[in-house]
Parts: structure tokens; C-alpha cells; sequence
């Protein structure tokens, strides 16, 4: 249908149209667990708000027992494929003594009770098993107990002679039984213990165990719902064209009639920085808007974030090269000065690292509707649900207990779906559904995903080695140059040094005596964010090929180096050896490979989220590119839920690791950036994924995390060993941009 009513500034309408009362039986989610997420938590939610909460505490709050005995749990976090929705069923199923194929799990509302973290909840930094595991435990003991009291009062004995089986209590003496489902609601209505026994280790049947994925059906059948998949009654289809430069805003149109007569075109909208048509269907929505001749202004003096235009990410990168100064000191052992002048011989280099994407498989996407009562509603791929729900009511301008939030699996994920206000579209839905009277669905196309995708931060680090006379360094020196995301997000302080800009760098510990680690910030023109591994992600590439440099000048062997610099470290030590008995033993090369291949290999360390991980990489040259056939990697996350689950991470963080190595980069050229989509962005294909072999190392130590840890090593571990056939140092990413024809293979 077409309309012909005139062209909406929504920035500028406040105005709360009447909203549209529409049913609930309009959210298709397809499964169970997903109509009881809209159904029963909300209310629950809302009460909640004026009480002291402490978090985790609540059994109601995150289980439901059906009457099949069957689980419902809500996560405090979300699912994105790294397995948390599987750990979360594994640890409360374990102390509630409840098979985890019996669990449906689904991401939490926004309320007091989920907040986890710190006092707040985000599902990153590889923290969610980890920060809530002894929580998790506890609550799922409480449940059981609880279960257990509803059943002695049921059979009408102590509780002391019950005990249970999975799914049932059971009465040894007399021979009853009673499912957990025929007690459930009085468990319900007792009061959480204050104190419960946790199963002693040695008696774990699921946790610590190969448990199958609970996600892996659904999503290998399509029956998995994220939020790119759903739907309500009675919406409209959005899509956007976004000023090619950020500060931007739409002028005239030269087109506007025809448009509005294409196909299902409902109405033609402005935006902050955008342009949106509503149409019966995303495909005509999206036809129209890309039709859609539009005239963009210049960006007013003084806008925030503007991209300049003049912006090149390789003029960008020399200056970050060539800031001079010794920055502020994050880290400082010994007197690395001192050491430095006293040196036998001082090594030197500069690293560089790129923008990169998330590359996220799933588009952004919102859903929004206004309901009859006033309350927003919001279908978001997010990892914060209670700063998606506080900033979308800033933008709609209610309370934020009137916004209701769902979090749908996530379709991509490793910081993509943090609070970026431009980088996310459920502002332009709020602002969409409200001007339309009805509900919208927005869907970014690929190529709006990369004009507006939040990128890791470029990066230069100067390094500066001290050697004594026998090779060994006596010092180091390491200036990080650029701006961190945590810094961006949640505020720097000019005289302190954001951990997140030389996390990688700082807190390494190889013996080496005098060390100083500091930062010079700069600010980033682009759109910074989190990604996965965070700093560790270039740091790490940075810190550790140049540790072989390094080792090099002191004819040092680099494994044989980080050994001895590990002597005081035996888990470090520990897992060092463990990754080259992994390998077959460690040999740099080059060496002839039984194909005829002349190859080498590169090892590298790395210590994120409280992990511990150990990488060699095994790689040949071939028509003028770097071939990598095996990686190795050892990790210590200290201990752990679900190995199987673990090898399925660093698979996948070895292969985003190698990914970002050999071939992603993100280059702006006129404040632009040159690829909108996977054309001119390439990203590791099937047929270069090398082997990839794991071994789990448990400590002990306290937990650690298992989602990014394994990524920071593959690059340097690749580098490294590039750099024994090329024969030179290589300290720029990614490796794509080499030439190496004429260098055998």
C-alpha cells in the first residue's frame, strides 16, 4: 500500500502517538520457553524493582520445574554461541539433581536479581560461567533443598531420610518416590535456605563433563529463533540508508515522489544520520530505500564523533607510528631506564595492527511495539539487557520500567551487541514504531552493518629490549599508542592509562627484571568497541612476536627464552611443555614436511580473563601467501564445566584469530570505509582453516575464561613462525598485505 502523508523529521517528534493494542499471541518465537519469557517474568521483573535483591538468590527468579519434571531456566546471560545456556544448565542441574537435557534455558528480563557482574550484567569478557559459577551452584542446591522439605512434608517424613535421584525424590525406607514436578509449586512457596551443602567435586556427574550443547538441535533443524527471525502482528518491515560519514544528516531528496509509489512502500522517514521506508516486506523496504536520492549535509560544527573527511585509517596509522613521548606508565618493575642504557645491546620496533569488523553472520536487527498500556517493547540482540532497556527509554523518553525487554539468541556476538548507540538499531525502531502507530521491524542490510559497525581500535606499540652480554633481556619498554574501548564507554581519566588499550602487554610474567608499560592516548576518529579478546587481541600479537625479535638479537631459541624466563611460573612452565608435547616436541624449523613443503614454527603465550594458553603454529609459504596447517594450543582456565565446549571455543577463536592475521582489515579512505561487504572485507575461508588440536590443562587455579582466551596467541604463534621462512621481521597486519612471491615455500 502506499501513503502519501509527508516525510516525518522523528528526531524532532516527541510526540507519543496512540499505541496499538496488540496480542501477544503476535510474537512468534516458536518455542515454549520463549512465550513464557514474554508471559511470566515481566510482572515479577517490575515488582522487583523497589527491593533489596541480592542477586542469585531467588530460585523463583531463574527456575520454573513444569509439571514433567522438565526445567525451565533463565539465564543472566546470553546465548551467542559460546555454550553459556549449556554451562548454566550443567551447574544448577548438578546440585539440583536434574539432567541438563531436562533444562530449556532462555536469557533473563531486565531485574535486580540477574545482575551478577559486579552489581551490573554483561555478557562478555568471557565472565559469565566464571563470575557466577559458585552463585549458580548455590541456587541450584537451595532449589533442591526446597524440594526436599515440599517432599518430607508430603510423605510426612524427616527430611533427613529423603534423598534424591534425578528428577524425583525418593523415600529409600518405604519405597515412594515423588517427582520433582508433583511439588514444585509448594517447593515454590517455601523460603530459600540460607546455608546449603554443595556436592563435594569428586561426585560431579555433569559438571566437568562433555554434556551435548542444548542449542545444537534447534539451531542445525532452523528451529532456533534469534531476532532477525521474529515477527508480531500487524508490523512493518524498515530498512535504512545511513549518511556515508558519521555526523551527517539528510538534506533533500531528488526522488521522493517516485519512491513513494514503488511497491508496498508505506512512508518515507528522517532519521539522526539516516533515512528509513516502511513497506509491507523488508525486500521492498529496502529496494525503496537504496532508491531513494538523498543529498547529505555536512556535519555541524562541534557534532560528537563526526568522521572527518579527510580521514585515512593509513595516514591515521603513521601517526599513531610516529607519536613521540614515553606516555603514562600502566606498569613499571625495576628501572627499565636505567637497564636500557646499561644494555649490552638495545633492540627496537614498532607494531601496527588494523581496524576490523565483527563481521557478524546475523544483520542487526530491532523489533519494536508500543503497547496500550504505554510499555515499549523491544525484541534486541544485546549483552546488557538492563543498559539496552535504560537507553532505550532515554530515547523514547518514558521510564525504564516501561520498557520491556527480550533477548533473542545472538546471531554474532564477542562485543558486537554492547550499548553503541550508533551502531545498534533500536533507536531507529523506537523512533520508527512511534511515528508509524504500529509496530516495526528494522533490519540493517549487510552493507549499512559496515558502514556503521563499531571496530576494534587501530594500534602501534614502540618496543624497546635491553639485552645483557649473553643474550638474555635485562629490560623492556613498551609504549601503546591509541585509545582503548573501555576508556570510550565507560569514561577515561587523562592521567590513567585505560587497561584495555595494553591488556597483553602489561602483566606478563617472563622474568625479565625492569619493565615499564605505558600509554599514549589518542583519540580514534572511528567508532571503537569491544572485540573478542578485547586488547589482548593485538597486544598479545604485538608483545609476542616481538619477544621473539627479541630473542633473536640474543641468538636466544624463543621457546627455549620463554622457558627459562618462566622458571618461577610452573603453570606457565607447565603449559608451555604441554603445548609442545602436543605439537610432537618443539622444533622451529625450517624444516622439509613429508609433502615437500619447507616449513616452520612460531609459539606464542598469552594470559586473558584469567586463562592461562599456550599456541604454536605450524605454517609453509605458498604462491606468495602464508599456509598455516596446524595449531596447538594448551589452556588453563584453571577448571572447568565442559571440555567439549572449551575445544569448540578455541576451534572457533583459532579460527577468527587466523582470520584477523592473514586477511581482515578495515581501511577508510575520506573518512569512508572502502568495504561494504564481504567482497571487499575477506575473511577466513573453509579450505584455509588449518588442523586444530587441543589439550585441556586443569590447575586448579581459580576459574578462568574460555571465549576469547584462545584467539590472542594464534597471530603471533603464525607471524612467528612466517618470519623464520621470510626471513624477516614482520610487524603489520595482516599478512595479506605482503608480498612473498619469490620466497620458497
Amino acid at each position: 500500500m502506499n501513503d502519501m502523508t509527508p516525510i516525518r523529521n522523528i528526531e524532532a517528534d516527541r510526540s507519543h502517538d496512540a499505541p496499538l493494542n496488540v496480542s501477544r499471541r503476535g510474537f512468534l518465537g516458536g518455542a515454549v520457553a520463549l512465550v513464557l519469557s514474554v508471559a511470566v517474568p515481566l510482572g515479577r521483573a517490575r515488582a522487583q524493582a523497589a527491593d533489596a535483591i541480592a542477586p542469585g538468590t531467588r530460585v523463583s527468579a531463574f527456575l520454573e520445574i513444569r509439571p514433567d519434571s522438565t526445567v525451565l531456566f533463565r539465564s543472566a546471560f546470553i546465548e551467542g554461541g559460546q555454550g553459556v545456556f549449556t554451562a548454566m544448565a550443567q551447574i544448577v542441574g548438578e546440585e539440583l539433581d536434574v539432567d541438563p537435557a531436562q533444562f530449556t534455558v532462555e536469557g533473563a528480563p531486565p531485574g535486580p536479581d540477574y545482575l551478577l557482574t559486579g552489581g551490573g550484567r554483561f555478557t562478555g569478557g568471557s565472565m559469565s560461567v566464571r563470575m557466577s559459577y559458585e552463585t549458580m551452584r548455590k541456587l541450584g542446591a537451595s532449589a533442591r533443598r526446597m524440594l526436599l522439605q515440599a517432599a518430607a512434608t508430603r510423605l510426612g517424613v524427616p527430611i533427613s531420610e529423603l534423598s534424591t535421584e534425578p528428577g524425583r525424590v525418593i523415600h529409600a525406607a518405604s519405597g515412594q518416590a515423588v517427582r520433582y514436578g508433583e511439588i514444585a509449586d509448594a517447593a515454590a512457596g517455601l523460603p530459600v535456605p540460607a546455608d546449603v551443602e554443595l556436592r563435594p567435586s569428586d561426585s560431579f556427574r555433569w559438571i566437568g563433563k562433555p554434556v551435548p550443547r542444548l542449542d545444537v538441535r534447534a539451531k542445525s533443524t532452523g528451529r532456533a529463533q534469534y531476532a532477525i527471525d521474529l515477527k508480531v502482528d500487524g508490523m512493518l518491515h524498515a530498512a535504512v540508508q545511513h549518511s556515508p560519514r558519521l555526523g551527517g544528516e539528510p538534506g533533500t531528496f531528488a526522488n521522493e515522489a517516485d519512491v513513494r509509489t514503488m511497491p508496498g512502500v508505506h512512508s518515507i522517514h528522517r532519521l539522526p544520520g539516516a533515512v528509513a521506508v516502511l513497506a509491507d516486506s523488508w525486500w521492498r523496504a529496502r529496494r525503496a530505500v537504496e532508491a531513494l536520492q538523498v543529498t547529505w549535509t555536512e556535519p555541524a560544527a562541534g557534532t560528537p564523533r563526526a568522521m572527518p573527511a579527510d580521514f585515512s585509517s593509513d595516514a591515521h596509522k603513521e601517526m599513531l607510528k610516529s607519536t613521540p613521548g614515553d606516555g603514562i606508565a600502566f606498569e613499571a618493575v625495576g628501572d627499565a631506564a636505567s637497564a636500557l642504557n646499561g644494555a649490552a645491546r638495545v633492540v627496537e620496533a614498532t607494531y601496527d595492527a588494523p581496524y576490523l569488523v565483527h563481521g557478524q553472520l546475523e544483520p542487526p536487527s530491532a523489533i519494536a511495539r508500543w503497547n496500550a498500556d504505554g510499555t515499549l517493547e523491544l525484541w534486541i540482540p544485546n549483552q546488557a539487557p538492563e543498559m539496552f532497556q535504560a537507553d532505550a527509554a532515554k530515547v523514547a523518553d518514558i521510564e525504564p520500567a516501561k520498557v520491556i525487554i527480550h533477548s533473542p539468541l545472538l546471531g554474532g556476538f564477542f562485543g558486537r551487541h554492547f550499548l553503541y548507540q550508533t551502531a545498534n538499531p533500536y533507536p531507529q525502531a523506537i523512533r520508527l514504531a512511534r511515528a508509524a502507530g504500529r509496530p516495526v521491524k528494522l533490519v540493517w542490510s549487510r552493507e549499512e552493518e559496515f558502514l556503521r559497525d563499531t571496530l576494534r581500535p587501530m594500534g602501534a606499540v614502540r618496543f624497546r629490549a635491553g639485552l645483557d652480554a649473553d643474550g638474555l633481556p635485562v629490560a623492556l619498554n613498551a609504549v601503546a599508542v591509541g585509545e582503548g574501548p573501555t576508556g570510550r564507554w565507560f569514561g577515561r581519566q587523562p592521567d590513567k592509562v585505560d587497561g584495555s588499550a595494553v591488556e597483553g602487554i602489561a602483566g606478563k610474567v617472563y622474568a625479565i627484571p625492569n619493565r615499564r608499560v605505558a600509554q599514549i592516548h589518542v583519540d580514534d576518529p572511528a567508532i571503537i568497541g569491544f572485540w573478542r579478546s578485547v586488547g589482548h587481541s593485538m597486544n598479545d600479537f604485538f608483545y609476542e612476536t616481538f619477544f621473539d625479535e627479541m630473542a633473536d638479537a640474543g641468538q636466544q631459541d624463543p621457546y627455549e627464552l620463554r622457558l627459562r624466563l618462566l622458571a618461577d611460573s610452573s603453570r606457565l612452565g607447565n603449559l608451555l611443555r604441554a603445548v609442545a608435547d602436543l605439537s610432537g616436541g618443539w622444533k622451529r624449523g625450517p624444516f622439509g614436511a613429508e609433502d615437500g613443503t619447507r616449513r616452520a614454527r612460531g609459539v606464542a603465550m598469552a594470559s586473558p580473563f584469567g586463562s592461562e594458553v599456550a599456541t604454536i603454529a605450524e605454517v609453509s609459504l605458498r604462491d606468495g601467501g602464508v599456509v598455516v596447517h596446524d595449531v596447538w594450543v594448551a589452556i588453563d582456565p584453571g577448571s572447568i564445566v565442559n571440555p567439549a565446549i572449551i575445544e569448540a571455543q578455541v576451534n572457533s577463536a583459532v579460527a577468527l584469530g587466523l582470520s584477523s592475521a592473514l586477511l581482515e582489515e578495515v581501511v577508510y579512505v575520506d573518512g569512508v570505509p572502502r568495504a561494504r561487504n564481504f567482497d571487499a572485507y575477506p575473511i577466513l575461508p573453509p579450505d584455509r582453516m588449518p588442523r586444530v588440536h587441543v589439550r585441556i590443562v586443569e590447575s586448579g587455579a581459580p576459574m578462568g575464561g574460555i571465549g576469547e582466551p584462545g584467539l590472542p596467541g594464534v597471530p603471533p604463534a603464525v607471524v612467528n613462525a612466517a618470519s623464520v621462512l621470510t626471513g624477516q621481521r614482520i610487524r603489520s597486519l595482516p599478512l595479506s598485505k605482503l608480498d612473498l612471491k619469490g620466497i620458497e615455500g
